[in-house]
């Protein structure tokens, strides 16, 4: 058998991998609330933090064809909030501004930071996310040579072709492409079936959920605790390079 081909670049996700969004999808929630109750205290009466949960849900539902964008879903969820109440729908852009400003306030994992940049520094790495995260604003463009969105690209994770889509960016055919996230479906099937290699980021905040990997089908190439792991797993692996 023929040794793996090396691995020429990384396509990596963001939200559960980099940092937890569970805090963030609390705070988000308190702070929009928060900006209803000083600047549309009609929608916030009437639209409290459940209601708008329940309204998220309506407007996914409603607009099946926009579900691979987390923006548009949002903002449309602040205008017919503000519409229904009788507030103005005009507020929409300063609602959405506020909402936008706390979702890009991250606690990254203790060592994510300090991983992502030993990550760069080694190959290239484009972030592939469904979500809406803005990697300037957040302070780690820098290490990343490409983005591709759910939103931007219009289909999302597991979608094979949005991560074809990023191995076309990167230059790198599939087969020499490690992509790394957390999530099963979205991320390492979806990665799997479009021919990348794979690593499953299994931090410990998701064992309750997947104790252990939960597909028969195959196995995650690597499967590491911490994205230092990972990075510490290709310091001791020639570089590829020295492949050629």
């Amino acid at each position: 058998m023929s040794p793996p081909l090396p691995i020429r670049a990384i396509t990596l996700d963001l939200d559960d991998t980099l940092w937890p969004f569970p805090p963030i999808g609390e705070r988000i929630e308190r702070v929009l609330h928060d900006w209803f109750l000083q600047h549309a205290p009609r929608t916030a009466a009437q639209f409290p933090i459940p209601a708008m949960r329940r309204l998220r849900e309506r407007v996914i539902e409603r607009y099946p064809q926009r579900s691979h964008d987390a923006s548009w879903l949002r903002r449309k969820g602040i205008e017919i909030a503000l519409a229904e109440s009788g507030s103005d729908p005009a507020l929409a852009d300063e609602a959405y501004a506020a909402f936008f400003s706390e979702r890009n306030r991250v606690d990254f994992y203790a060592d994510a930071r300090d991983a992502l940049a030993r990550l760069s520094a080694r190959l290239p790495v484009c972030a592939l996310s469904n979500g809406n995260a803005d990697l300037a604003t957040i302070g780690i463009d820098s290490h990343f040579t490409h983005q591709v969105t759910a939103r931007d690209f219009g289909r999302g994770k597991p979608d094979a072709s949005i991560f074809l889509h990023a191995c076309q960016l990167l230059g790198v055919a599939p087969q020499q492409v490690l992509h790394v996230g957390d999530d099963v479906e979205a991320d390492v099937v979806g990665a799997h079936r479009a021919g990348l290699m794979t690593c499953w980021l299994h931090r410990d905040d998701a064992r309750a959920r997947h104790p252990t990997w939960p597909k028969r089908e195959f196995t995650p190439r690597l499967t590491f605790p911490t994205l230092a792991a990972l990075a510490d797993w290709l310091d001791t692996q020639p570089h590829p390079e020295d492949a050629r």
